[in-house]
């Protein structure tokens, strides 16, 4: 099966606007498009409670005709037009969608961070995990959310086979960003978070680029927008990921990214798996 995870960052501007951005977005929409995946994920959607508009869903059913849409988005009392998920599933597949709660602090749990599929042999879930945030002001919140969200994964592991994707907000080792040393302390860097990342594989799961690339450098999934060259001299970060059951490692067959071009910020993950 072929699965795509990316975070979109914005699905209304991607689908309704011609911004210069926008046209890049949508040409990326349109890479993804090409490769046919089973289930692509969607993250970071920022749609409004009651989820995409009459417009939107018209589009996406003509550029993807044959996939069923499922979406999970931020409501009260969270914030409007905030974080959000989406599932664009093939047709012919017939799954079990849940939309989970976690036990998570604050606003978390109705700010439309995770989708389930649950199929016959496997559950495939994806999360959009919150930002520790400007001068770290969330931290602690996020640490509370990675402990509740690894027993999540866990619990879903007793039962069967775990794929889960989406943007984990955390560069889990020093070769997962150009510049560990100048980023000790910001979000998505700090020992808390990376920690939080090695309980969650400690529980039962394997980093899916590492299993199939070892320690390769340089590759990454994301470039800060507000620095115009990021992308340019690949000053990156790998945030966004697949993992799986260790049980299932050995069904990858591919872990990689998708090229999104020139546009910045993040780029598509894809994974292949035998099962």
């Amino acid at each position: 099966m072929k699965f795509i995870s990316w975070n979109i960052d914005s699905l209304n501007a991607a689908l309704t606007s011609n911004s210069a951005r926008a046209l890049l977005t949508k040409d990326v929409l349109n890479s993804i498009k090409e490769h046919n995946a089973d289930v692509i994920a969607l993250q970071e959607t920022k749609l409004p409670s009651d989820g995409p508009s009459k417009k939107h869903l018209e589009i996406f059913k003509d550029m993807f005709p044959d996939y069923e849409i499922v979406w999970n988005s931020s409501v009260e009392p969270a914030r409007k037009g905030y974080a959000g998920t989406m599932f664009l599933y093939k047709k012919s597949l017939e799954p079990t969608v849940t939309y989970p709660v976690i036990g998570a602090p604050s606003t978390m749990d109705y700010e439309g961070r995770i989708i389930t599929l649950e199929f016959d042999d496997f559950f495939l879930t994806q999360v959009y995990t919150p930002n520790a945030g400007d001068g770290l002001n969330r931290l602690e919140e996020r640490q509370i959310w990675d402990i509740k969200y690894a027993d999540y994964l866990a619990s879903l592991d007793k039962e069967k086979y775990v794929i889960a994707t989406g943007d984990f907000n955390v560069a889990h080792r020093e070769i997962d960003l150009a510049h560990p040393n100048s980023n000790r302390n910001s979000a998505g860097f700090t020992d808390e978070e990376r920690q939080g990342f090695t309980n969650l594989l400690s529980k039962g799961f394997t980093d899916t680029f590492r299993y199939i690339h070892g320690d390769v450098t340089g590759v990454y999934t994301w470039w800060a927008q507000r620095a115009r060259t990021s992308k340019i001299n690949n000053s990156g970060w790998r945030i966004d990921y697949w993992l799986v059951s260790n049980r299932i490692a050995d069904k990858v067959i591919k872990s990689e990214m998708i090229d999104s071009g020139p546009r910045q910020d993040h780029t598509p993950i894809l994974l292949e798996i035998d099962l």
